[in-house]
C-alpha cells in the first residue's frame, strides 16, 4: 500500500492517545474507521444516524473529537488554517516532484512548528487513503467488461481450431497426390545436368590435375625446406601450366600466391640466415679456442722439431689429421702406437663446429630470384656490426687473463669463420671485404690491448697476455691475415712489462735494505762461505787464505742484490721468447731491461735508503763498499747475458750495462750524506756554544762543547780507520772518503767559528772573549795537526783554520801597522785578513773599549791608542771602499 511506503520513509510521529482514553477509542471505532477513509475539513457535521451519543473527547489522529446527540465537532488546537494550507502545498510538491528532490521538501516539515510533522503525518496518511479508493473504484468499473471479452475470446477458440484442421487435411491429400510426379521431374533434370557437368568435368579435370600436382608438389618442397627446387617448380608453373587453365580462378589464387611465397621462401631463408648469424656469434668463442689451441699445438710441434733438428736427429714434420699421421711425401702412416684408450684428437675445423648449410642455401635462393646483391649488402652489413660487437671488450677485462682469452676466442672465431665464408662462396665475401675488417679490427685490438695493458701491475699477468698476443698473432697469420701491427705492439707491452717488474723489483730492493743489518758478512765455516760465493761473484786471495771464522767486506744485501738482478734477467728473457727476434735484438732487450734495473730503480731505492734519518754514518761507510762490490759484479752480469744469448760483447751494436755510472753516483750521494750528516753534526754542537763575548780574561782552558766536538770527531774518524782494507781497494776508497770527510768537517767548523765572530746580532767583543776564542782554535789546529785521518801531506788540514788564525794573530798581536803596509802584498803575514771582516770585529771592540776602558793598562797612552784605533778604522774603511769600487 502506498500508505506503507510513505510511513516506511517518514519517521513515525510519537503516539498522543492517552491510556484512559481507550475504552471509548473501541466504542466509537466503526465511526471512526469511517471518518478515517474521508477527508474532513474542521467544523465537519457528520449525520446524526451514523454517531452514537457521546459525550467524552476522544483524541485521534492528532485531533480532540467531540460528540453530542446530534453532531460530532472536529477541533484541532492550535492548529490555523494557514497550517492547513501549507500542508496542502507540500502534499501537492512530492506527488509533482522527482523522488531525488523530496529531502528539502520533507526538511521544510520538520523546520515549522514543533507539533507540525504530526499534523502533516495525519494529512498524509489521509491523502494515500483517497488515492487508494479511487484505484479501487477504477479497477471495480472496468472488471466486468474484462470478463465479457475473456468469455468471447473462449467461444472464437473453439471454431478456431476446428478450421485448422479442416485446412491441414486438404493441404495433405494435395501434397500426397502431387510428390511423384515432381520426383520423377526432379530426377530426370538431375540426371540430364549431371552427365553435362562430368563431361565437362572430365575435360577440365585433365587440364587441372597437372596444375594441382605440381602445386602440391611445391607445398611438398616447401613443408620438407627445400627451398631451391620449390622456386624451380614455382618457375614451371608459373610459364607452362597455369598459363593453360589461368580462366579458373584457383589458378588466378595459385598465380597471385606465387609472388607471396617467394616473398615467404626469402623471409625464410633470411630468418634462417640471422639465426645462423646468432649462432656463429655464439661460437666464435669455441671456434677460436680450437684455432688458438691447434696454432698452439703447431708451434711447440714445430719447436720440438727444431730441437730435434739441433741434437742432429732430425725426422720430416709431420701432422695429424683424422687420428692418422702423414709424412710431408703424402704418405699415409697409421698412427697406432702407444695406449688404445688414448686415441688422438681428432683435429676440428671451423665447418665441423658450425654449420654453415644456412648461408649456401640463402645466398642460393637470393642468386635465383635475382636478389643477390641485397643479401650480400645485408650479410657484410650484419658481419661489420657483429665485428665491432665482438671487439668491444669487457670492462675488467684487464684484471685476469681468462677476461683477455675470451677476447682474443672470440676475435679469432669470428675471423676464421669469415676465411671460411670467403673460401667456401664465390662472391659473397671478397679479400678487400676481409682485409677491410680486418685492419678496422687491428686497429681496434691495438687501441684496446694498449688501454687495458696499462691498467696491469702484475707482471705475470702480461707476460701472458704477451704469450696469448703471440698465439693470436700466429693464428691468424695462418689464415692469411697482416699481424705485423701486432708484434710492433708487443714491443709497447714489453715496455709495460718493463715498468711492472721495476715496480715489483722496486718492492723487492726496498725489503732487501730494510733487513739489511750494514755490517760485514760473517762466515763460521768453509760451507758458508762457498754458498755466499754461490750467489755472489766475490774473489779475494787475502780473506781466501784467513782462518775461519772470518767476515767479508759486503754485508748481506750484496748477495741478494745481485740474485735479484738476475731473476729480473730471466722474467725479461721470457717475454722475449717466441717473439720471432734474433739473438742480438733478445741480447739487446735484457740488457735495456738490466740497465732500467740498475739505473732507475736500484739507483732511486739507493737514493732514497740513503737519505733515511735513521742510516748513520757506518751504515753510509757500509753502502759506499756495497756499491763497491756491485759494480765489480757488473762483468759477471754481462757474461751472465752473453751465456744465455749467445751474443758474443765485443759485438758492435751490444748494448753494455751502466751499473758502473750507477754505483758511482750512489757512492757519491753516500759520501756526501757522509759530509752533510758530519755538518749537521758540528753544528748542533756549536749551537752549544755559550760565549761570555764581555769577559775581561780568558778562562785559560778551551770552551767544553768544542772539546766534546773534537771528541767526537776523532770517534768518528775512528770508523773509517778501522774499515776492512783487506785489498787496495777497499784500502783506497776508504781512506778517500775519510780525508775527504775530515777535510769537509774542519771546513765547516773553521766556517761555523767565523760566523759566529761576525755575527750581526753581537754587537760587542771584549779582548778576554778574543782570547778565549783564541784558545778555542788552538784546540782546532791541534785536531788538524794530530792527523786523524792518515794520507793528508805536511799541515793540509791546518790550512782549514787558517783564516781564523790569520785574524786572530792580528788582533791578539795588535799589529795593524804590518797588515796595512804588507797589505795586498803576496808575502803578507795577514794575507788571508779581509779587510771587512778586520773591520767588523774592530768596531765590535771599539765600542766595548769605550765602555769597559779595555786599555786601562795603558792609562797614559789611553788617548794615543784611541786615536790608533780611528785611525785603524778609517784606513780600513778606505780599504773596503776601494775593493767595492
Amino acid at each position: 500500500m502506498a500508505s506503507d511506503r510513505v510511513h516506511a520513509a517518514l519517521p513515525d510521529p510519537p503516539s498522543q492517545i492517552e491510556e484512559e482514553n481507550k475504552e471509548e477509542e473501541k466504542v466509537f471505532g466503526n465511526i471512526f474507521a469511517e471518518l478515517e477513509s474521508v477527508d474532513l475539513p474542521l467544523g465537519t457535521t457528520l449525520r446524526p444516524e451514523l454517531i452514537r451519543p457521546c459525550t467524552v473527547p476522544v483524541t485521534f489522529l492528532g485531533r480532540s473529537w467531540s460528540c453530542s446527540d446530534t453532531h460530532i465537532t472536529i477541533m484541532a488546537e492550535n492548529e490555523t488554517l494557514e497550517c492547513i494550507t501549507e500542508h496542502e502545498r507540500i502534499l501537492q510538491e512530492i506527488e509533482s516532484t522527482d523522488t531525488a528532490c523530496v529531502g528539502p521538501t520533507l526538511r521544510s516539515i520538520y523546520d515549522d512548528q514543533p507539533n507540525a510533522h504530526k499534523r502533516f503525518m495525519e494529512k498524509l496518511d489521509a491523502r494515500i487513503r483517497n488515492h487508494d479508493r479511487e484505484i479501487e473504484k477504477m479497477c471495480n468499473f472496468h472488471h466486468q467488461g474484462f470478463v465479457d471479452a475473456i468469455t468471447e475470446l473462449l467461444k472464437v477458440r473453439a471454431d478456431a481450431e476446428k478450421l485448422m484442421g479442416q485446412v491441414t487435411d486438404t493441404n495433405r491429400r494435395l501434397q500426397e497426390a502431387g510428390r511423384e510426379v515432381t520426383a520423377q521431374t526432379e530426377e530426370v533434370i538431375r540426371c540430364r545436368i549431371q552427365q553435362r557437368n562430368m563431361a565437362t568435368t572430365v575435360e577440365k579435370l585433365q587440364l587441372c590435375i597437372p596444375v594441382l600436382e605440381m602445386y602440391s608438389k611445391l607445398k611438398e618442397q616447401l613443408e620438407s625446406k627445400r627451398y631451391y627446387a620449390a622456386l624451380k617448380t614455382m618457375e614451371q608453373l608459373e610459364k607452362v601450366f597455369i598459363p593453360r587453365v589461368s580462366q579458373y580462378r584457383f589458378c588466378q589464387i595459385m598465380a597471385e600466391n606465387l609472388p607471396r611465397l617467394r616473398e615467404e621462401i626469402k623471409e625464410i631463408s633470411m630468418s634462417d640466415l640471422k639465426d645462423f648469424l646468432e649462432s656463429i656469434r655464439k661460437h666464435s668463442d669455441k671456434v677460436g679456442e680450437t684455432a688458438m689451441r691447434q696454432a698452439q699445438q703447431h708451434r711447440t710441434f714445430n719447436s720440438a722439431v727444431a730441437k730435434q733438428a739441433s741434437i742432429g736427429h732430425y725426422t720430416k714434420p709431420v701432422y695429424f689429421l683424422n687420428g692418422q699421421t702423414h709424412a710431408q711425401n703424402g704418405l699415409m702412416i697409421d698412427d697406432d702406437t702407444g695406449d688404445d684408450e688414448e686415441a688422438d684428437e681428432e683435429i676440428l675445423t671451423a665447418q665441423d663446429l658450425v654449420d654453415f648449410s644456412p648461408v649456401y642455401r640463402c645466398l642460393h635462393i637470393y642468386t635465383v630470384l635475382g636478389d643477390r646483391e641485397t643479401f650480400e649488402n645485408y650479410y657484410r652489413k650484419q658481419r661489420k656490426k657483429q665485428a665491432r660487437l665482438v671487439l668491444q671488450p669487457q670492462a675488467n677485462m684487464h684484471e685476469t687473463v681468462e677476461g683477455y682469452r675470451r677476447y682474443f676466442n672470440q676475435i679469432v672465431g669470428f675471423f676464421v669463420v669469415e676465411d671460411h665464408i670467403l673460401h667456401a662462396t664465390r662472391g659473397l665475401v671478397t679479400r678487400a671485404f676481409t682485409d677491410e675488417l680486418w685492419n678496422m679490427a687491428l686497429s681496434k685490438i691495438i687501441a684496446v690491448l694498449r688501454t687495458h695493458s696499462s691498467y696491469c701491475d702484475d707482471p705475470d699477468l702480461v707476460l701472458e697476455l704477451k704469450n696469448l698476443i703471440v698465439i693470436f698473432a700466429d693464428t691468424l697469420q695462418g689464415y692469411g691475415f697482416l699481424v705485423n701491427r701486432l708484434f710492433d705492439l708487443l714491443f709497447e707491452v714489453r715496455d709495460q712489462y718493463n715498468e711492472t717488474l721495476l715496480k715489483k723489483w722496486a718492492l723487492v730492493f726496498r725489503e732487501i735494505f730494510e733487513l739489511d743489518n750494514y755490517s760485514p758478512i760473517p762466515v763460521e765455516t768453509e760451507e758458508e762461505y762457498k754458498m755466499v760465493v754461490s750467489r755472489f761473484p766475490f774473489h779475494d786471495a787475502e780473506i781466501e787464505k784467513q782462518d775461519f771464522p772470518k767476515k767479508l767486506p759486503m754485508s748481506q744485501s750484496v748477495p741478494q742484490i745481485y740474485t735479484q738482478v738476475k731473476e729480473l734477467i730471466y722474467a725479461s728473457l721470457k717475454f722475449s721468447e717466441s717473439l720471432h727476434r734474433s739473438s742480438t735484438e733478445i741480447d739487446d732487450m735484457l740488457r735495456k731491461s738490466t740497465n732500467l734495473l740498475l739505473t732507475r730503480t736500484l739507483s732511486s731505492c739507493l737514493q732514497n735508503l740513503i737519505k733515511k734519518p735513521h742510516i748513520g754514518l757506518t751504515e753510509l761507510v757500509q753502502i759506499i763498499i756495497n756499491t763497491t762490490h756491485l759494480e765489480q759484479a757488473c762483468k759477471y752480469l754481462e757474461e751472465f747475458i752473453t751465456n744465455i744469448t749467445n751474443v758474443s760483447p765485443e759485438t758492435v751494436h751490444t748494448t753494455r750495462l751502466y751499473g758502473l755510472a750507477t754505483f758511482k753516483d750512489a757512492r757519491h750521494a753516500a759520501e756526501g750524506e757522509i759530509y752533510t750528516k758530519l755538518n749537521q753534526k758540528i753544528d748542533e754542537f756549536i749551537q752549544l756554544a755559550d760565549y761570555e763575548w764581555g769577559m775581561a780574561e780568558s778562562d785559560g782552558r778551551a770552551s767544553g762543547y768544542l772539546m766534546d766536538l773534537i771528541n767526537f770527531l776523532r770517534s768518528t774518524f775512528q770508523v773509517f780507520t778501522h774499515l776492512p782494507n783487506n785489498n787496495n781497494d777497499h784500502a783506497s776508497m776508504s781512506g778517500k772518503v775519510a780525508q775527504t770527510a775530515c777535510m769537509s768537517a774542519c771546513k765547516h767548523l773553521s766556517t761555523s767559528l767565523m760566523q759566529m765572530l761576525l755575527d750581526t746580532e753581537l754587537k760587542q767583543i771584549s779582548m778576554g772573549a778574543i782570547q778565549q776564542f783564541n784558545l778555542d782554535v788552538i784546540q782546532c789546529e791541534l785536531f788538524a795537526s794530530s792527523e786523524p785521518v792518515p794520507g793528508f801531506q805536511g799541515d793540509t788540514l791546518q790550512l782549514a783554520f787558517i783564516d781564523l788564525r790569520q785574524l786572530l794573530d792580528l788582533f791578539m798581536v795588535w799589529d795593524w801597522s804590518t797588515y796595512l803596509a804588507d797589505y795586498g802584498q803576496p808575502t803578507s803575514k795577514y794575507l788571508r785578513v779581509n779587510p771587512a771582516t778586520a773591520l767588523a770585529l774592530l768596531e765590535k771592540m771599539k765600542d766595548t773599549s769605550k765602555k769597559n776602558n779595555i786599555f786601562s793598562q795603558f792609562r797614559k797612552n789611553d788617548r794615543d791608542k784611541q786615536k790608533l784605533i780611528e785611525t785603524v778604522v778609517k784606513q780600513l774603511r778606505s780599504l773596503v771602499n776601494g775593493m767595492s769600487s
